[in-house]
Parts: structure tokens; C-alpha cells; sequence
């Protein structure tokens, strides 16, 4: 897989802990995304969303990171279930990690559409007083350096015009490392969702002091 390229399972799943009740917690940290979120191909408790938790935690946050993420979701998909998903807690998110992009990159979806899917969420966000840490992803080179240029900025500019919190990119320190990958070539393994954890916890641990 080129260095630069992220590609996300195509078949909707639900996320693996998504039907478990929202602990108790002082805060809570809402993780909206696609297969990297839900933790595919991994046992329940080696997630993105479980591992960032125990993370936050160690760190002496009392912290509850809520799985959201479905496999296969496009930014549209997201879109759409976003209102569901924020209504259907028990109460507000203190922050939500927005991690979506991954599977438009798949199918060669105009930057311009995902742009506006990705706007569209964080601006229901903004309307209703969440703050928002965007995750974002990077198109690989394969698809041009037209498509990449358009797609690569819809990150930090939605960042800077909602004032919104950004990890540039989610898999940053694990791509091209076969040995942080599954076999599929795409999702990260355990010890992938390790790194990428050690290296966003402080961004998270900052954007919930926001």
C-alpha cells in the first residue's frame, strides 16, 4: 500500500460495542467514524475507541469514548446517521472525533462532495455546541495531484473556519508498516491502533481543555 493511501472496508457493519449502554463518566468523548473507529477486524477491547479510552483514563481523565464508527461509511452515510447517533445519548458529547473520508477516497468520490458531507457534519456540531476534533486523511497520489490537492485541504480548512480542533492525519506512524497492518493491507492491528492512540491522546486530552 502507497505510503500515503488509506482504504477502508466497503461492507457496512455495525461497530462493535454500539448497542453497549454509555457508562458514567465525567466526560464523554464521542469517536463518529468508519472501520478505523469500529475497530475491524480486532477483538472488542483493542478498538480505537476502547484503546483511546484506556488511554484518557490512564492519563487521570474520567473519560467514556463512545464507539460510533460502522464499517464501509462514507461521509454521506455518516451524514446521515449523525443526528440519530447524537440523539440517541444520554446526554451531550463533551467533544466528538470526527474521523470520516476513507471510504469516498475508495470510491473515487469528487473532493468537492466530500467536502461538503464533512462541512455539512461539523456544522450540525457547531449548531449544537459540540466542540469537534477532526481525524483527517490523506488521498493517495495514485488519484493525481489535482484530486489530492482538493481533497488534502478539506481538512484544515474546515478546522480554521469552524475553529474546530485537527489531527491531520489518523494514520499517521502506521501506514506502509506491514507489521502494524492486518493481513487485509488496510485496517491497522493491535499494535497499530497502539501507535496511532499514543500519538492522538495528547490531541484529545488538549481539545477536551478547549
Amino acid at each position: 500500500m502507497d505510503e500515503n493511501s488509506v482504504e477502508v472496508e466497503e461492507k457496512p457493519t455495525a461497530s462493535e460495542n454500539s448497542d453497549q449502554p454509555v457508562a458514567e463518566a465525567k466526560t464523554l468523548v464521542l469517536a463518529f467514524g468508519d472501520s478505523l473507529y469500529a475497530g475491524y477486524g480486532l477483538a472488542p477491547d483493542e478498538g480505537f475507541a476502547p484503546e483511546l479510552q484506556k488511554a484518557l483514563n490512564a492519563a487521570g481523565q474520567d473519560v467514556k469514548v463512545h464507539n460510533a464508527g460502522v464499517s464501509g461509511d462514507t461521509t454521506a452515510a455518516g451524514l446521515r446517521r449523525m443526528d440519530f447517533v447524537l440523539d440517541s445519548l444520554p446526554r451531550k458529547p463533551d467533544l466528538v472525533l470526527l474521523g470520516l473520508g476513507g471510504n469516498d477516497l475508495l470510491r473515487g468520490l469528487k473532493p468537492s462532495e466530500t467536502r461538503a458531507n464533512m462541512e455539512a457534519m461539523v456544522k450540525k456540531l457547531s449548531d449544537r455546541d459540540i466542540p469537534v476534533m477532526l481525524t483527517g486523511m490523506l488521498a493517495p497520489p495514485n488519484l493525481g495531484k489535482e484530486f489530492s490537492d482538493q481533497f488534502n485541504v478539506i481538512y484544515p480548512a474546515l478546522a480554521k473556519k469552524y475553529e474546530a480542533s485537527l489531527y491531520p492525519f489518523f494514520m499517521d506512524g502506521v501506514v506502509g508498516r506491514s507489521d502494524l497492518i492486518l493481513p487485509d493491507g488496510i485496517h491497522p492491528n493491535a499494535e497499530g491502533i497502539d501507535i496511532i492512540v499514543e500519538r492522538i491522546a495528547p490531541a484529545v486530552e488538549t481539545a477536551l481543555q478547549g
